[in-house]
């Protein structure tokens, strides 16, 4: 176990580093922070002087030096909008975020398995049929598609749920969440019901491929020439092992949820930190967007480093430190 985290260590550095660089790379074809921040009434004279002031017309090595040195104690730059550090900025719109990825991850589970495990055991039934082509359709309408049309079914026509905004809400042992009011669910609902358009159809038609292979494998035979019960075929034995790439899809899809959040957010003005992200670029906020950047990657790579040692613990059978 510790030589896989080892392993996986060096590797987060090395992948850290590469999308630091790359994050960094792209600021100077961004624009001028300096248009957003001074205006158009300042003199080309003064703007060099600011430029040099803020280190924008150093070489590019040097730059990034001093962004690696201060990214190593945990300073990833200053947003010049927020005039406050951008990675705080990020952490205190964070919150906005998970909890609307939480609620569709949610969403995800409750329907996908059940459905899933369904259209396996009964392939040939009218709802199977249903599902998968229901499930068809879903993967290639876009999300934002979806965010519209369910803002205008059931904002603008039927008038049941709000169509923008987080809602009110309540801070409980620290946590400030919508999830703790009536109206914060509300303003909830459509947002996670559209982010999770996006991995759902995905889901069920993965969660019923890996069950329709698990019940056709020789375990599953010699447990049903057992005389076992369907339910614990299905339930017991065969349902454990289509979690395992199940698991392991969904953890990197929770990093994906992350990064697709800029278009739900930008749809229903959640106030997370895709949407943050979006304001950044408008403003040339450079320090906020490769601070974005770079956190979005290590979501990424905690999340896989997690899986894979939640795949050890539910399949001893794995080689941890082969895996790494």
């Amino acid at each position: 176990m510790f030589t896989f985290l080892l392993k996986r260590f060096y590797q987060a550095v090395i992948v850290m580093f590469v999308i630091s660089l790359v994050a960094f790379s792209i600021q100077d074809n961004l624009g001028d922070p300096l248009r957003e921040l001074v205006g158009q009434s300042v003199s080309e004279s003064v703007r060099q002087e600011l430029r040099d002031k803020m280190g924008l017309n150093d070489p590019f090595l040097v730059k990034y030096s001093r962004f690696l040195q201060n990214a190593v104690h945990g300073d990833l730059g200053t947003s010049y909008f927020f005039k406050r550090p951008a990675l705080e900025v990020i952490l205190d719109k964070l919150v906005a975020t998970l909890e609307l990825v939480f609620a569709a991850a949610i969403i995800i589970v409750v329907v996908s398995i059940p459905l899933g495990v369904y259209s396996a055991i009964r392939p040939r039934s009218v709802l199977t049929k249903l599902i998968m082509a229901v499930s068809s359709i879903g993967i290639s309408i876009p999300v934002f598609l979806t965010a519209i049309m369910l803002m205008y079914l059931f904002s603008i026509q039927l008038g049941w749920l709000p169509a923008y905004g987080r809602g009110e809400t309540y801070n409980l042992l620290g946590w400030e969440s919508g999830f703790f009011t009536w109206d914060g669910i509300k303003h909830l609902i459509l947002p996670a019901v559209s982010l999770s358009s996006i991995m759902l159809p995905l889901f069920i038609r993965l969660v019923r491929s890996e069950m329709l292979e698990q019940l056709s494998s020789e375990y599953v035979k010699f447990a049903r020439a057992k005389g076992l019960d369907n339910n614990k075929v299905y339930y017991q034995h065969a349902l454990k092992n289509t979690m395992l790439p199940v698991i392991t899809v969904g953890g990197v899809q929770i990093g994906t949820m992350v990064a697709y959040t800029i278009l739900t957010e930008s749809v229903f003005q959640w106030p997370g930190t895709g949407f943050l992200f979006l304001e950044a670029i408008h403003r040339v906020d450079t320090p906020l967007i490769t601070a974005y950047v770079i956190f979005v990657g290590l979501i990424f790579v905690v999340t896989n480093t997690l899986v894979d040692l939640l795949y050890g613990f539910i399949n001893p059978t794995v080689n941890l430190t082969a895996k790494g």
